[in-house]
């Protein structure tokens, strides 16, 4: 048949609901014949991808997000996402403006089954997708040779699952932490594009380099130019694995790998860290020789690493509309230019919305300590860039938060076995979505001075605990422990101070210097301050600050008798290679507590009307390294190789509030007299979790991200 003819594709499309089975034969697909008499839908053309649509050829521009593999309280080995899940995203994806679904590995059966059955329901807006295929990342960290045998059959093992998967024609048996099941929908009309492979380390293409000399491939469909590495050939032979066995089932799809700005082909003479700008993997130096449907590059940018991008001069001449230098939009410049000849995407970009902060990035770019909104301004001006250097496409990171991820600055005082069931809001990794994944009482109590709404939780969620001061009502979730005091009189915060000691093991500070005059028996590891004259922050205990402990005399020295701000690493100390500068260690605040009066802040904790205060306070900021089993990071010492903090059972939290007025005075303290007893204040305590509760809700970044997708043309 000549390629010029319009085929259309008839295919089963079984739908299961409400548990019953019925079946329907799928609307009509577009799509093409090729001289091999395979059927093609996209194909790349130039610098850009196309699509078969209304028996032409036209333009493609790629509008994506990528979903993850995971929900709150799992793994993503665990796959717990239903079909209706996957419904109700592909709905609010294509409300979002998107075109295309970018996913890393296969999925269970359920999310192939899902897109189809969302896209013959919206057959003139479908949602497309990129099927990534996950390296055998332990199988490279053990022989750190990616020309391995043992790592090339596995990949291709993988390769081969996916393409039955999506053609619906298999069954994947069961294996740890992979989908299984039977695949009986054929998502093949779908498909924009194979996405192999991760981010690569470059010390194992590094290595695999040296220890391979076969630089050459040539395949049916794939072939290295004369200046490949041993690593480029070895992506060609998986791209042409994947073209071959692809045509088996009767179609033809672009292809691409991954990667990343630290394995770029471009040089970053100011880069610090010497691994970080060590080796190439250059898309340049394969080329897909059979094949219509053809090969693009694409790349993970981010704003804010490696570090070159903050102290680089090559970009001063790439300004934004607002007349800044802009290091990104230099970049993007830098490498477009490189793959001048053949299409190229950014298959990965976005900044999160937690409050922890990870990295500095220029013009405010950072690894989070965004607002929603923040983060949608920043994702947005991204994309404009993007779409604006004449990339064939970009695809933002992420569609939903995900809890189970870690963060190089909050690892060593978390649990790591049990991240997915807590929701840790310094760590930035979490908080990528533009889908929220919230602690379960995210809806239920607004932090706004109020207790009204306290009235709607269950007798069972709320501890009332009675101090000489308040009677303090106690609740949590899996982000936050919520308090609100009643106080015997309205309080004006404008004059006085609010505080909430929380002693949760032996040791803490006996006097700190926030409780003028007086002293405790027993400890504090923290105190929440509450004020409007003052930083509102969570403080915490000097023989006990996380960040003292592990950086040391690079953190700056603590003032005696103070209880420290909560602060964050976001960047190590860095010496510049071209001029020897020394940029020195950087340090975040971590513990702001924003009045929600007084602030449009996503992340505002509290607030006060009359006699009462409430708040809801991270759970991090209390010491806590899992709070679904009640564990507190405790003072030992810090386990040098691995930089994790030791941690203990906790029984819970004495929670020990007063009030410091304009004079200094302390009032509200159960004895009058020092020292006051710690152990006279009532346990909060709780029931360890197993799972986990959340609420679902867009974030304002999406509504930011949806103005820009509607506003480009796919």
């Amino acid at each position: 048949m000549n390629r010029n003819n319009t085929v259309f594709l008839m295919l089963l499309l079984l739908l299961v609901s409400a548990g019953c089975e019925s079946s329907e034969t799928m609307k009509q697909v577009e799509s093409t014949q090729t001289d091999d008499g395979s059927q093609i839908k996209f194909r790349t053309n130039k610098n850009q991808l196309e699509i078969y649509k209304e028996n032409t050829w036209e333009p493609f521009f790629v509008k994506g997000v990528s979903v993850g593999a995971s929900l709150p309280g799992h793994f993503p080995g665990e796959l717990s996402i239903k079909k209706e899940d996957y419904l109700r995203w592909f709905d609010r994806i294509q409300q979002m403006g998107a075109n295309t679904i970018r996913i890393y590995t296969i999925h269970e059966p359920e999310f192939y089954e899902a897109l189809v059955e969302h896209n013959q329901n919206n057959p003139g807006h479908p949602l497309y997708f990129m099927q990534g295929i996950w390296s055998p990342v332990n199988k490279l960290a053990e022989t750190k040779d990616a020309k391995s045998p043992r790592v090339t059959k596995q990949f291709k093992k993988e390769i081969s699952r996916a393409i039955d998967a999506i053609s619906g024609d298999g069954v994947l048996p069961t294996a740890n932490g992979k989908a299984s099941g039977e695949y009986t929908v054929d998502a093949s009309s779908y498909l924009a594009a194979w996405h192999l492979g991760t981010e690569w380390d470059p010390k194992i293409v590094e290595n695999t380099n040296k220890q391979h000399n076969d630089t050459d491939f040539d395949g049916k469909y794939f072939k290295t130019s004369p200046d490949a590495s041993a690593f480029e050939s070895w992506l060609a032979e998986l791209m042409n694995y994947t073209a071959a066995n692809t045509k088996k089932k009767g179609w033809q799809h672009p292809i691409t790998f991954t990667n990343w700005i630290t394995t770029d082909p471009l040089t970053h003479p100011s880069e610090p860290l010497d691994m970080e700008d060590a080796v190439s993997v250059d898309a340049t130096n394969i080329q897909r020789k059979k094949g219509e449907a053809g090969y693009f590059a694409s790349f993970h940018a981010y704003p804010y690493y490696p570090d070159f991008l903050r102290v680089t001069d090559k970009y001063d001449d790439v300004k934004n509309k607002e007349g800044q230098i802009d290091t990104y939009k230099g970049y993007l410049q830098e490498l477009k230019n490189y793959h001048k000849d053949m299409p190229i995407m950014i298959t990965e970009f976005g900044v999160p919305s937690s409050r922890g902060n990870a990295h500095p990035g220029p013009l405010g770019r950072d690894q989070g300590g965004h607002t929603e909104t923040e983060q949608g301004k920043h994702n947005a001006d991204m994309l404009r860039h993007i779409y604006q250097e004449n990339y064939a496409g970009a695809i933002v990171f992420t569609w939903q938060d995900e809890w189970f991820k870690n963060t190089w600055n909050t690892m060593p005082f978390e649990n790591p076995g049990r991240r997915p069931y807590w929701f840790n809001t310094l760590s930035a990794e979490t908080s990528y979505g533009l889908l929220g994944m919230y602690p379960s009482k995210h809806e239920e109590l607004t932090m706004d001075g109020s207790t009204k709404d306290w009235g709607n939780l269950e007798d069972s969620e709320v501890k009332k605990l009675s101090t000489p001061l308040t009677e303090l009502m106690i609740t949590k979730d899996e982000g936050y422990i919520y308090a609100a005091a009643r106080l015997p009189e309205s309080i004006d915060l404008s004059t006085d101070t609010f505080y909430l000691g929380a002693h949760t093991l032996a040791g803490g500070m006996e006097n700190p210097d926030v409780l003028p005059g007086k002293r405790l028996d027993e400890g504090v590891e923290t105190v929440v301050r509450l004020g409007e004259e003052t930083d509102s922050e969570v403080l915490i205990a000097p023989s006990y600050d996380f960040h003292q402990r592990l950086y040391g005399s690079k953190a700056g020295d603590a003032q005696e008798g103070s209880m420290n701000s909560w602060q964050l690493a976001v960047s190590h100390e860095l010496e510049l290679p071209e001029s020897n500068e020394v940029l020195p260690f950087e340090e975040v605040s971590a513990g702001s507590m924003e009045q929600a009066s007084s602030s449009q802040n996503s992340r505002a904790s509290w607030d006060y009307q009359g006699n009462v205060v409430e708040m809801k306070i991270p759970w991090a900021l209390l010491g806590f390294s899992d709070p679904s089993t009640k564990k507190v990071v405790s003072y030992g010492p810090v386990k040098e190789q691995s930089q994790q903090m030791p941690s203990e059972n906790s029984n819970g939290i004495r929670f020990i509030p007063w009030i410091v007025d304009d004079s200094n005075t302390v009032h509200g303290l159960k004895n009058k007299s020092s020292p006051v007893s710690v152990q006279d204040y009532p346990l909060y305590d709780w029931q360890n979790w197993q799972e986990v509760d959340y609420d679902e809700e867009l974030k304002q970044s999406y509504y930011i991200v949806q103005d820009v997708f509607k506003n480009i043309k796919d």
